[in-house]
């Protein structure tokens, strides 16, 4: 019988296309992290197995521990892998009659979303990636409601159940409605929706109805569109394999609702309505964590670096705060999401290696070797050299203890791979050549990160860096080297930090409208308590909705707690800014005074005090409902300090490693056994089951009493 402290509560799971964490936490806040090779084919089994992997840090398995835990949180990409390599459900879609190549022409942005910046200069390197719904698939209807929401041709019914049968007909396997001015009138839409279900019915035919109203109420026709096909084209189907993941747990005696993270930082079921919110999940679960830590360590500006085998994932943290991106792009498509602000490069551990076979100039990504690892790896099938593989060779990873020792990796197999395809051709050693690879793909990130935070107006000087990802440790010296932060911070959990951050999200649901309210900044106080109303409507309908999802989840009303917000700017600006109400209702002039207070305070933040322009007026683009109820959250470890001077059971012993054209020994220390206090200087590496940290000469780092690694360097 465990301890009520011992209990194991809460688990976390970052499902990425290389490895597969999971993250366990104790009644008493402990926690362990577990990692395997992600099965795209199963991701239940790669999760049972990153499971077993962590729990047996404690002894225990996971039939004796899934029962026991309260709740438990996904996240993953294999949404978004779907809708990348166009693998989804076959949707038909209704739209206004003469509108029907909306969707197919998109915005001339998504031409070249993803592309670096020399490609987008040409417009030859242009491309539109196939509509998720061919034209063969789309139907247009008779109906128009202008931009105020006065229906001005009213929907002719005939036609949306002449559209649904021809739907049908052609192979749609869902069907999505998006009119034009929906979210100003949804009359004609809702309308649509039931005349469809009501053919379907009669037709005895059972595929789904999204109706974008229902799901997505927000200006911007394409976005809204683009959401509420990808709903039916590629959520429908990721509900599947969620639906898998549920059953192996309750195989295992688990009786928890699974939870999957999504985009605005929360958590909703897999059950929910809107389950393309979770499209992106992984690299989100990194922000919550940097910030719950953050918090915890009294840190207000956190730049938050995520590297995995496939991309370098950063986001900002401003005064406790991240960004919420409205109408976000991903998977080249402009989409009406919520989406916590974040910034990606294709270039991570497992980024493909080539030569540019015009300049001749190492080309990184985007492309990646995924969960095969790289050359290096004998049963991998792959024949183009890795990043993984260069760090191999260079000796920055033990081939005997990757993933534990789970699989072997092949030096020689590596090295021959380099010769062939980079060091032959570019007249270098395979060393040199592999330490060229490692110091681009460093500097690739480090501008980055640098031009990152000075766009937005920061200086690195004032921030924390948060290094994580199972490639972060690996890389931390050299994307940070000379940048000027405060501290650089590796957790010793860095390999499972998304799915730490995923137990430390909030239970929440999360619904938006726009609204169009717009007041100068001396308004009457008549004209204030007007604009109030209209946003207490529209809080108040998106309250039930919210309620709604929580109940269905076996929630009572009363559990819930609601905070609204809104979107907000200046009267003729382009962008607006998400902010947590001040009030919880809206009804009063006094009630305006401080959503406007609240704005300016913000914007004042984000960009700068003497760039607030109050004399423009205040628009109010945006209504927002979050509800939430409380859940268990991991606590930080604290341990006592034990002096600078490592224990002598931590040294494993030595490994040659290269850097600047020289083979010198590195020290290598288990990072488990390294104690509070302990200091290690460089050339080292600090390895364990899941990761490996590097600490190259002039560098040292200090392991603190919550096991963070501070990095700095050192004369």
């Amino acid at each position: 019988m465990q301890a009520p402290n011992h209990r194991v509560e809460v688990m976390g799971i970052d499902a990425g296309g290389t490895m597969t964490d999971t993250f366990f936490v104790r009644g008493d806040g402990r926690f362990v992290v577990g990692k395997a090779q992600s099965n795209p084919g199963d991701e239940s089994f790669a999760i049972l197995e990153s499971s077993q992997d962590a729990l047996a840090h404690w002894d225990r398995d996971v039939d004796a521990v899934y029962p026991e835990l309260v709740t438990c949180v996904y996240s993953g990409t294999a949404m978004l892998n779907r809708v990348v390599q166009r693998k989804g459900l076959e949707v038909g879609l209704i739209v206004n009659r003469g509108f029907e190549q909306v969707h197919s022409m998109g915005r001339a942005i998504q031409s070249y979303l993803g592309y670096a910046l020399e490609d987008r200069l040409h417009l030859n390197t242009h491309r539109y990636d196939e509509p998720l719904v061919p034209l063969s698939r789309t139907r247009g209807v008779t109906e128009r409601t202008d931009v105020q929401g006065e229906i001005v041709i009213p929907l002719r019914e005939d036609e949306v159940r002449r559209a649904t049968r021809e739907l049908v007909e052609a192979g749609a396997k869902a069907i999505a409605i998006c009119f034009l001015q929906s979210h100003k009138n949804e009359t004609s839409e809702l309308r649509a929706r039931d005349l469809c279900r009501e053919e379907l019915a009669r037709l005895g035919v059972d595929i789904p109805v999204f109706a974008s109203v229902d799901y997505y109420p927000q200006r911007k026709e394409s976005h809204r569109m683009n959401t509420t096909i990808l709903e039916a084209y590629a959520a429908e189907p990721s509900r599947q394999t969620l639906k898998k993941v549920s059953e192996r747990f309750r195989k295992h005696g688990a009786k928890f609702d699974l939870r999957v993270m999504a985009t605005h930082g929360g958590t909703i079921s897999w059950k929910a309505k809107e389950l393309a919110r979770t499209i992106v999940s992984g690299p989100i679960g990194g922000v919550i964590g940097s910030k719950l830590l953050g918090e915890a360590l009294g840190y207000e500006n956190i730049a938050c670096s995520d590297i995995g085998g496939t991309s370098f994932d950063m986001a900002l943290i401003t005064k406790g705060n991240f960004a919420i991106a409205s109408d976000p792009d991903m998977a080249r498509l402009v989409l009406s999401l919520p989406l916590v602000a974040m910034d990606s490069v294709g270039a991570g551990a497992g980024s493909f290696v080539r030569l540019d076979p015009y300049s001749g100039a190492i080309k990184l990504g985007p492309d990646s070797a995924g969960y095969r690892v790289g050359t290096c790896w004998p049963d991998s099938g792959l024949d183009t050299v890795s990043v993984t593989d260069c760090h191999v060779v260079l000796g920055y990873l033990n081939p005997e203890n990757f993933l534990g020792g789970a699989i072997q990796l092949d030096v020689q197999r590596a090295r021959d791979h380099i010769q062939a395809q980079i060091a032959g051709p570019m007249g270098l050693s395979v060393e040199d050549a592999a330490a060229g690879v490692i110091e681009l793909l460093d500097l690739q990130l480090r501008e980055y990160l640098r031009a990152n935070i000075s766009a937005k107006g920061y200086s690195a000087t004032d921030f924390i860096c948060f290094s994580y990802g199972g490639a972060g440790p690996v890389h931390t010296y050299g994307y940070t080297e000379g940048v000027g932060f405060k501290d650089v911070i590796v957790p010793a959990w860095a390999a499972g930090f998304s799915a730490f951050g995923c137990a430390c999200a909030d239970f929440e649901y999360r619904y938006d409208k726009s609204v169009d309210v717009a007041l100068p900044q001396l308004a009457a106080d008549a004209d204030k308590a007007a604009a109030c109303a209209t946003l207490q409507a529209a809080w108040d309908e998106l309250a039930e909705k919210v309620v709604e999802e929580f109940v269905i989840n076996g929630f009572a009303p009363q559990d819930i707690i609601l905070r609204p917000g809104y979107r907000m700017q200046y009267m003729g600006q382009l962008n607006d800014l998400e902010i947590d109400s001040p009030v919880g209702t809206a009804a009063a002039a006094e009630d305006w005074d401080r959503i406007v207070d609240a704005f300016e305070d913000t914007y004042a933040r984000v960009y700068a005090s003497s760039a607030r322009s109050p004399e423009l007026g205040f628009s109010v683009t945006g209504a927002i409902m979050r509800g939430l109820v409380a859940t268990q959250k991991p606590t930080l470890p604290e341990d006592e300090e034990a002096g600078p001077i490592p224990p002598a059971a931590a040294r494993i012993g030595s490994r040659p490693f290269y850097r600047h054209k020289t083979w010198i020994d590195a020290t290598v220390w288990k990072m488990e056994s390294l104690l509070p206090g302990n200091r290690v200087r460089g050339p080292a590496i600090i390895e364990s089951d899941a990761t490996t940290f590097v600490v190259p000469d002039g560098f040292e780092t200090l392991i603190d009493k919550h096991r963070l690694f501070h990095l700095r360097e050192v004369k």
